[in-house]
């Protein structure tokens, strides 16, 4: 199962639970699950670019400026708390994996 299959079935689960069974309660789900993909988008971007990145202010003249991620992605991680929050859901459980303590 994937990672995200799996928060959704979670997610799922819990509005069951608590007997939230309507088409609105799912769709927000969806939402949640699509700001996920974003939220994701915006890490590979991060891990991609970094926190800074070129800038060509034009006349020969360049620099670095923030990655605009950065921000981006405080604001999505936000908007899926809310969603979170309105539905009275907690984030799925799913156990995080750690990287090899060799490396």
């Amino acid at each position: 199962m994937t990672e995200r299959l799996q928060i959704k079935t979670d997610l799922l689960k819990q509005l069951e639970e608590k007997g939230m069974k309507h088409q609105h309660y799912i769709s927000l789900v969806d939402d949640y699950l699509k700001l996920w993909d974003v939220k994701n988008l915006l890490f590979a971007d991060i891990k991609k670019r970094g926190v800074s990145v070129p800038y060509d202010h034009g006349g020969g003249q360049s620099g670095a400026k923030k990655n605009d991620s950065v921000a981006e992605v405080n604001k999505v991680s936000a908007s899926m708390l809310k969603i979170l929050n309105e539905l009275g859901l907690r984030g799925a459980n799913i156990k995080a994996v750690e990287p090899d303590a060799e490396m």
